[in-house]
């Protein structure tokens, strides 16, 4: 029984000092007063180019990005394609690299086969787009020049793509 009536005592005690703690309420407690400079000029919301594009691609060209196991341009990256293109035919004589990249996975000549297939699939959509092919030269990076060193399937799609350098 002297052991039940410690506990007993115990739970009381630390109940009543629980519930004691405080004695002011939430709206006693001070808060300082509002300063205007305190907050600072207020900023546009509205997003400005800083000049950083994706991959290692030149601006104002777009990578070009692929499916796994894949060297077809997708339906989705026809519009990136057809930026390039444009900015090519306005450009007149500008010169250009295709670099096919792909993720780490698969065997190092793998990557450079598929990476190379990637790059000449880009470069012969630019000439059906009306870009000359003496402007075009590709190269195959495979898994080379890694952007992401992420183990997740977003690194390694943002791996498999295409860049577009002026030369």
């Amino acid at each position: 029984m002297n052991s039940r009536n410690t506990l007993c005592f115990g739970i009381l005690f630390v109940s009543l000092v629980l519930s004691g703690c405080s004695n002011k309420r939430a709206d006693e407690i001070p808060v300082p007063p509002e300063d205007p400079a305190a907050i600072g000029q207020e900023e546009s919301l509205e997003s400005k180019s800083i000049g950083v594009m994706e991959g290692r691609t030149t601006g104002p060209m777009l990578p070009v990005y692929f499916g796994y196991d894949s060297y077809t341009i997708r339906n989705d990256q026809a519009p990136r394609m057809k930026v390039n293109a444009d900015f090519l035919k306005d450009k007149g004589q500008l010169r250009i690299r295709i670099e096919g990249n792909c993720d780490p996975r698969g065997t190092r000549e793998y990557n450079l086969a598929l990476g190379e297939k990637r790059a000449l699939g880009a470069k012969k959509y630019l000439i059906n787009l009306g870009v000359a092919s003496d402007r075009i030269v590709t190269v195959s990076l495979g898994e080379e020049k890694i952007l992401l060193h992420g183990h997740d399937e977003m690194s390694w799609a943002q791996n498999r793509r295409d860049d577009f350098i002026i030369e």
